[in-house]
């Protein structure tokens, strides 16, 4: 099985919310994932950034096992 470390868009219409998952590549990109490693908040916040956090522990042990980083996750 080819796991792949991608974007699952979550939220309501016009206020995306991604959350960093590591799925099955046979999977569709809203369909059942095996972890979740972070968060993606692409609207601009009270700061006026983008908010993203990663759990770092996570994501090199999926590395470690052979998933492949999805290009968009890459970015």
């Amino acid at each position: 099985m080819v796991v792949r470390i991608r974007l699952a868009r979550w939220g309501c219409s016009n206020r995306p919310f991604y959350r960093v998952v590591a799925a099955s590549r046979r999977s569709p990109c809203d369909g059942k994932h095996l972890d979740i490693l972070g968060y993606y908040n692409p609207l601009p916040g009270m700061d006026g950034g983008k908010r993203m956090g990663l759990n770092f522990d996570r994501v090199k042990y999926w590395l470690s096992v052979g998933a492949q980083p999805h290009t968009l996750t890459v970015r």
